[in-house]
């Protein structure tokens, strides 16, 4: 049997993580109130997919978890994925 440690990020990485998060808040307002078009949606989506990889990773551990957890949120990751591209569509065909 293997003893693994596993190093878990310091207060000064959620400080980071955090004011990163509140940056790309402030960026997705900022977005909303410029037309850009068509690409309006895809931005403030891919700005929300970035906040999701930093709060999964550093907030919910999952950067330290087993291998199964990291399968499962894979295939959430996925199922996300399909969601913003049929988004992407209902907004481009209206």
């Amino acid at each position: 049997m293997e003893n693994h440690v596993k190093k878990h990020p310091g207060y000064s990485t959620y400080i980071f993580v955090w004011l990163a998060l509140l940056a790309f808040t402030s960026i997705t307002v900022t977005v909303a109130g410029i037309d850009l078009g068509n690409y309006t949606m895809l931005v403030a989506l891919g700005i929300a997919a970035i906040k999701s990889v930093l709060v999964i990773n550093i907030f919910m551990h999952i950067k330290y978890e087993e291998k199964i957890f990291k399968v499962f949120l894979l295939l959430s990751l996925f199922t996300l994925l399909s969601i913003f591209i049929l988004t992407l569509f209902d907004i481009i065909y209206r």
